[in-house]
């Protein structure tokens, strides 16, 4: 499931369009965003230069055409977030680059930036305003965000990503977007404090205030008693967390007034995800620099725990456990890859053989009196589009092996039984093509820290000599 937004990139007051172009690209293009860098793909343009290629192309604009840019407007972007945990950073690049490419149709220079330092992985999806011929500009007509959804959808379903069903138009804050996903505001926080200090029975008010700064919060009294941790800039008043956690009604719960109710709410995390370790030495011989290595170590020691986690957490610590594990899991995507391609075959021959038999029936009168006339050239002259349509009805039966045509129902049947099992399959697919994709690449990283994948390396080089 994805959500875009267009937005218009202006100048900034005071700056130039050079520095604005590059204050943005140097934001989608963080390393630190982008894991080091190799998250970003580009069209007609060098990641490195866009913004000066961007510059360019502006100018030419002018020399070209002679005229001079009057709104304030110097490039697009394209924003699409992911559900969190339904895609690959990598998944996500591809997706968006192919967003770009359909709906730009390769007249303007992009970036694809995604970053992966949220719990949703999202696009930075930069175009520039002027086209490649440097003899238009970009018109953000009215209906462009919805025609970029639904093209967005398109492509989510195509890929078999879920979508949003009923879109509502308006805006929604991020917290309420990420939904479980959120990270827990501070007043969230403080009332499960207050849950877990009422659950521990204290005596009285004091005791209950007691409980409540051995959690870590510092308490100011007034005429509303506010509470605030180390971690916040402002108190907060129980006043201002709901009725069920005012001053009045936790006393009331103390005294054997009235039964608590705590807040029923769970916070999930996104899973950490295994990432394979970076090659630093070949990194480092490709052009990268100190910087990159610095952050390549911290990446690795980071993803090496990680490995052992999960290993740890799926008791696949013995190698040949591992192993074995990797290849079942492979042969059950292959399987359920094969099927789904099976299914999406079948169903392109039902679409295309149900169009042609309807074709088939609606000529058939036309081509029995055209026979019937000894094929004359002034009878098809005036009937040649139904003539041809029968006739390439007649030749993808051939091409087919069709001896007795099937009836327009039974084939809607059989089309919708498939899709049926198609969907059935696919959300095991995903499943299988996740679990795979963890269990390749954590043992791709242990055979890097054996050094398994540089004896096999080594064997297939000495065996290609000999």
């Amino acid at each position: 499931m994805a959500t875009t937004r267009i937005i218009s990139m202006h100048i900034n007051r005071g700056k130039t369009i050079a520095q604005c172009l590059t204050e943005r690209t140097d934001y989608a293009e963080n390393p630190e965003k982008t894991d080091g860098g190799e998250l970003i793909s580009a069209y007609e343009c060098d990641p490195k230069t866009a913004d000066a290629e961007f510059l360019f192309s502006k100018r030419q604009y002018k020399t070209i055409t002679g005229r001079e840019q009057k709104s304030d407007v110097i490039a697009y972007q394209i924003r699409q977030s992911f559900k969190p945990g339904e895609v690959t950073p990598e998944q996500a690049n591809e997706i968006g680059y192919e967003l770009v490419t359909r709906f730009l149709k390769g007249r303007h220079a992009f970036l694809v930036c995604t970053h992966c330092d949220k719990s949703h992985i999202h696009s930075h999806i930069i175009f520039n305003s002027t086209s490649l011929d440097c003899k238009r500009k970009f018109r953000d007509f009215l209906g462009s965000g919805r025609a970029i959804a639904r093209l967005s959808d398109t492509i989510c379903l195509e890929h078999g990503l879920s979508i949003i069903e009923e879109p509502k138009r308006g805006k929604k804050s991020y917290n309420k977007w990420l939904g479980d996903q959120a990270k827990p505001s501070h007043r969230e926080l403080l009332r499960l404090a207050i849950d877990d200090a009422l659950a521990k029975k204290p005596a009285d008010f004091g005791a209950f205030l007691k409980l409540i700064l051995d959690a870590g919060y510092e308490i100011k009294r007034g005429k509303n008693i506010a509470l605030c941790r180390q971690d916040q800039k402002r108190y907060i008043r129980l006043s201002s967390l709901g009725e069920e956690y005012s001053e009045d009604v936790i006393r009331a719960v103390l005294a054997g007034e009235k039964a608590h109710k705590p807040r029923r709410i769970i916070f999930q995390t996104a899973p950490q995800k295994v990432n394979l370790l970076v090659d630093i030495q070949a990194k480092l011989q490709a052009g990268k620099g100190v910087g990159y290595e610095r952050w390549a170590k911290v990446f690795n020691l980071k993803q090496i725990a990680q490995t052992v986690n999960y290993l740890t957490e799926h008791g696949l610590l013995e190698y040949n456990t591992l192993a074995e594990k990797t290849e079942s899991a492979t042969a059950q995507y292959n399987q359920l890859s094969a099927q789904i391609k099976a299914a999406e075959k079948r169903l392109a021959e039902i679409a295309i053989l149900k169009t042609h038999i309807i074709n088939y029936a609606k000529t058939r009168v036309v081509y029995a009196a055209y026979r019937k006339a000894g094929y004359s050239k002034k009878y098809l002259a005036e009937h040649e589009s139904d003539i041809l349509l029968h006739k390439a009805a007649k030749k993808a039966f051939d091409d087919l092996g069709v001896k007795k045509l099937p009836t327009v129902r039974s084939l809607q049947a059989e089309y919708a039984t498939l899709l049926s099992e198609k969907k059935e399959v696919y959300a095991n697919y995903r499943q299988a093509r996740d679990n795979m994709k963890v269990l390749l690449t954590a043992k791709a990283n242990v055979d890097r820290l054996l050094g398994t994948d540089k004896r096999e390396s080594g064997k297939d080089k000495e065996h290609e000599q000999r």
